[in-house]
């Protein structure tokens, strides 16, 4: 058998072929290795020019390496193994607004001034509307999943709909008019992507559909779940799906009801159209009235942002959050002191039957509410309770976990807080939440309308609000909050000084902990008490990136 060798007149550099593909890090290519038996281009066995040039090229590769050592690792304080930098680009996507007619939609953003990682400077943060594509089915409020694209985006193609000026300042404007708007997409890059928020409220005032509908804009993403969805026919609720990538998307809607998981071969396959609106009436899928469902969401292909808008003729109008994923203990923060009722809605989305004790957060710690004090759930299915004065006149949050510890069981959960006045009734939903982590930031905030509840689901803890200045002028304010272990602090958000516009509002832990956290944004309109609860969560400003060390072996690794 001919030995294998390496072409080497005049000792040349090393040819990296197509195949071969960078090491850790960045290094370069690794060598690409002779196939043992390979025919010799030489002819004949010449083993001393083989090894002469083998002995060249790892020279000439460890050479390259040496020429080329990895970027310097940024200071941490502590010679750790990683390194944390701000992220470089944020990408948002919010909901088409339900509206109606004579409805009204604000769109504001916001990003976070200061940040203790990384000096990212330039960027910019922009929102527009999705365009829809001719002939993509869409659902529009009509009802009907056969109906016509949502409406086009307004104004020059490819044109911002709003654009942020300056870090630390929120801006606010309207989002497409008209019964049919689409959603939009918010991207923030450079110095504006760190806590990069946008917040989507409507507000209506017919009679039929009144009420103050909010979201946060959320990243596009391949599974969500909601609960407390309804086909009864007091109900108008939509699952709204916005794909504001270049691809189209394929995805499924699964439905939980009170007798288990219901087949909706309609629902099954969906396609989503590249940069379009997609909205599916619930109760055109699923035709029985069922008064209490679950919805989960699950792209098979592409991404998709999804959310859950319900409209209830005697109650009110808002969106359905996603909850955070299937989890044994749920924490559903935001729970006003003048709810004089609430509806929790719960699926065991798995095999096992869920049996969960039911606890508030009070100004003191967790308590059990008197004739409420757990919850079974028939695996696959979903169950209710309805919950009267369960805050005693106080804020608080709601928690379900495990009644035994030793057989946790993943569940959803949603809340509808219900709100009346001079005869006049709005709702807002909470869902199961996350803690708000190192830092976490909602936009839409306006004077004397704005109240936060802090929950320390474990330890007590200290919370650092900060208050941007207004969109329109003000100075920016901090306020530090102790929150007793267990225990709920609810206060109206830190105006800023000299207050004019909508303000941005940011909640930091500083010690202790976790702490998960809501914003209630509260107007009365024509005499309803309109509202709307947001969680906020981590905003995840930072990421960590580990340290790279020089290491030439990699290049004769097999």
């Amino acid at each position: 058998m001919k030995k294998p060798s390496l072409k080497a007149p005049g000792l040349k550099k090393p040819s990296f072929g197509k195949s071969a593909k960078p090491g850790p890090s960045g290094a370069e290519p690794a060598v690409e290795q002779p196939a043992t038996g390979r025919p010799s281009s030489g002819g004949g066995p010449r083993t001393g020019i083989s090894l002469l040039a083998a002995a060249a090229v790892l020279a000439a590769a460890f050479g390259i390496a040496e020429l080329r050592p990895p970027l310097a690792p940024a200071a941490t304080g502590g010679g750790g193994s990683s390194t944390t930098a701000q992220v470089e680009r944020t990408s948002l996507v919010c909901p088409q607004p339900f509206q109606g007619v004579t409805g009204s939609t604000d769109l504001t953003m916001f990003t976070p001034a200061g940040g203790s990682a990384g000096s990212a400077s330039g960027g910019s943060a922009t929102v527009t509307d999705v365009g829809s594509q001719s002939g993509t089915p869409s659902a529009a409020p009509s009802g009907d999943p056969s109906a016509s694209p949502s409406a086009a985006a307004s104004g020059a193609p490819g044109g911002a709909r709003l654009s942020l000026g300056k870090v630390g300042v929120p801006v606010t404007g309207n989002a497409a008019t008209g019964d049919t708007p689409p959603g939009t997409t918010a991207v923030a890059g450079g110095a504006y992507a760190p806590g990069f928020t946008v917040s989507q409220t409507t507000t209506v005032t017919d009679s039929r559909t009144a009420g103050l509908s909010g979201i946060g804009c959320a990243p596009a993403g391949t599974g969500f779940w909601f609960a407390g969805a309804s086909t009864l026919s007091s109900r108008t609720d939509y699952v709204n799906l916005v794909n504001a990538d270049s691809t189209p998307a394929v995805v499924d809607l699964k439905f939980y009801g009170d007798k288990g998981p219901i087949e909706v071969d309609a629902a099954t396959g969906l396609t989503v159209a590249a940069n379009s609106t997609q909205s599916l009436r619930v109760a055109s899928l699923v035709k029985d009235q069922v008064k209490d469902l679950a919805v989960q969401v699950v792209a098979r292909s592409g991404r998709v942002a999804a959310a859950l808008h319900t409209i209830d003729e005697a109650k009110g109008a808002d969106y359905v959050p996603a909850s955070a994923d299937p989890a044994a203990t749920q924490v559903l923060p935001g729970l006003p002191a003048d709810a004089p009722s609430a509806h929790l809605v719960v699926v065991a989305p798995g095999d096992d039957d869920a049996d969960l004790k039911i606890q508030i957060s009070g100004k003191n710690g967790w308590f059990t509410p008197a004739g409420h004090e757990t919850i079974h759930i028939k695996a696959g299915m979903v169950n209710i309770a309805d919950l009267n004065q369960i805050t005693r006149g106080e804020v608080g949050a709601l928690r379900l976990s495990p009644s035994d510890p030793a057989h946790p069981t993943p569940v959803v959960a949603a809340l509808r807080i219900d709100r009346t006045q001079n005869g006049k009734s709005d709702y807002a939903w909470i869902s199961g939440s996350n803690p708000v982590g190192k830092r976490a930031s909602i936009a839409d905030n306006r004077a004397g309308a704005s109240t936060v509840y802090l929950t320390s689901t474990g330890d007590a803890a200290t919370v650092r609000l900060t208050s941007s200045a207004g969109s329109a002028g003000g100075t920016p304010v901090t306020k530090e909050v102790q929150i007793a272990a267990g225990a709920t602090v609810g206060l109206p958000a830190p105006e800023p000084g000299g207050l004019n516009g909508v303000f941005g509002l940011t909640v930091e832990t500083v010690s202790g902990g976790p702490v998960v956290a809501a914003r209630m944004l509260a107007v009365n309109t024509k005499d309803i008490p309109m509202f709307t609860i947001q969680a906020l969560s981590d905003d995840h400003s930072t990421v960590q990136v580990p340290h790279a060390d020089q290491d030439p072996a990699v290049l004769i690794h097999p």
